[in-house]
């Protein structure tokens, strides 16, 4: 299903729940798998304050190689890259210029189980610009998540923007694949909604859900429409644990209408940094590169997909 992961890590243990996702992705999938460290991205391997030696570079590298040799040994289509840079510049180079259609990342903030509460907000961070910028889906995993890999229920939300519609249609796919339950979520906030008028616009709402993704939808044997009213963020992760979710997806902040100028500091990252299971960025359309392809009908159709 996913052909080739390029899976960012840091030395830090914070990327352990990430680099298992990614391990058992590849080898479930037979995926090509691509671990990769920008120098500076955290201390630890030995980090570049100057781009120079390539001795130095080597050295990260087999040090990687040792860390996780006893994971690497079972996983024989793997590659280990080590660049100097701009850490979100070098991951969404690589991704490019593997063709990825998968990045997984941790939160990549060396301070994340200590001061998780204070990042509400928080801006600029490397998982945030690339979660913006990102060719193709980005996961983010910050918890350990059991089980084979599966999504067997699945939570898209939605603020029914372009990018948005780009991430529902993207968690019908995987919907399809796995057989798993759907739920399209749509957050109004209250704010902008007299308390007497909350009944009704709920209802509006999830008709209008059903309108705009019911088409893309149909066939699939789990798939609901919900609506509630509050903090986005809050909600999400709300009705991510009522659900007993294993993923969360949408776009990163949404009614910007170009996508790199939105700025994810944002929905995505509140739900991602405290989400029990892993959220995944969509933010362009991308199919799943298995070979193959479902119609709205859920019968397989041969494509050529390209990310």
């Amino acid at each position: 299903m996913f052909k080739d992961i390029v899976l960012a890590v840091t030395p830090s243990s914070i990327c352990e729940n990430a680099a298992e996702k990614a391990f058992s992705f590849a080898s479930r999938f037979e995926s090509k798998l691509y671990l990769l460290h920008v120098c500076g991205m955290e201390q630890g391997w030995g980090a570049m304050e100057h781009l120079e030696t390539s001795g130095v570079v080597d050295r990260i590298r087999e040090n990687m190689k040792e860390y996780y040799k006893e994971r690497l040994c079972k996983m024989p289509n793997c590659e280990v890259i080590v660049v100097a840079g701009i850490s979100h510049n070098e991951i969404l180079r690589v991704a490019r210029k593997k063709n990825a259609d998968l990045i997984i990342m941790g939160p990549h903030t060396k301070e994340h189980a200590e001061k998780r509460s204070k990042m509400w907000g928080m801006a600029g961070s490397t998982l945030e610009r690339v979660s913006q910028r990102a060719r193709c889906p980005v996961m983010i995993v910050t918890r350990e998540t059991p089980g084979n890999g599966d999504f067997k229920t699945i939570v898209a939300a939605t603020d029914l923007s372009e990018q948005a519609g780009c991430a529902v249609a993207y968690a019908g796919q995987l919907a399809r694949h796995y057989k798993a339950g759907l739920t399209v979520l749509n957050i109004l906030e209250s704010n902008k909604i007299y308390p007497s008028d909350i009944r009704d616009q709920i209802e509006k709402a999830r008709n209008r859900l059903q309108s705009e993704y019911g088409g893309r939808l149909e066939g699939l044997k789990d798939c609901s429409f919900e609506c509630a009213v509050g903090d986005p963020p809050m909600e999400i992760l709300d009705v991510a644990q009522k659900k007993n979710a294993d993923l969360v997806i949408m776009a990163h902040h949404s009614k910007e209408t170009d996508p790199e100028k939105a700025f994810l500091g944002s929905t995505v990252t509140k739900v991602a940094l405290n989400c029990g299971c892993p959220t995944m960025s969509v933010n362009r359309h991308f199919d799943l590169r298995c070979g193959m392809m479902y119609d709205q009908t859920g019968q397989v159709v041969e494509v050529t997909s390209t990310v």
